[in-house]
């Protein structure tokens, strides 16, 4: 599927799951595209105590782990407010290490001024990849079985 199309559509179930989970107020949730065409949704684990919380992308990459599922997308979107237009925010670093799990080809939708769908690949995001320093296969056991 062409990544505009499909990044419509990440971005479509976005904003109806924010309509539902918060009717009200600020809003947040990642979707995640596997290669076998699902789309996993997830929000953040807020915490009184931030340094417990989890972002947004978290659950669903939880879940593509739990079912061996390969994630090929990764958008995130957030609203201050039921009435603001929502933003796409590029996942960050830590989330961009935990996608690597699925290799440096997955696309991130990465925040612009204009709000455009807009992939990025990780290996675009981070072409100096500290995991560069090591052979493949020393990374192998972390990284589903792709090799970055």
């Amino acid at each position: 599927m062409d990544d505009k199309i499909l990044g419509e559509e990440m971005y479509s179930k976005a904003c109806e799951f924010l309509d539902k989970r918060f009717p009200c107020g600020w809003g947040g949730c990642a979707v995640m595209h596997t290669a076998d065409g699902r789309f996993l949704i997830s929000v953040a684990l807020e915490n009184f105590n931030s340094g417990a919380g989890l972002c947004m992308e978290t659950g669903a990459m939880c879940e593509a782990q739990k079912f061996n599922l390969k994630i090929t997308h990764s958008m995130c979107v957030t609203r201050s407010n039921e009435k603001e237009y929502p933003k796409i925010l590029t996942a960050c670093g830590i989330c961009q290490e935990r996608l690597m799990y699925w290799g440096n080809s997955v696309k991130v939708a990465v925040t612009n001024p204009k709000n455009d769908i807009v992939f990025r690949t990780l290996e675009e995001l981070s072409p100096f990849h500290w995991s560069r320093a090591y052979p493949n296969e020393e990374q192998e056991k972390y990284c589903g079985g792709i090799y970055l």
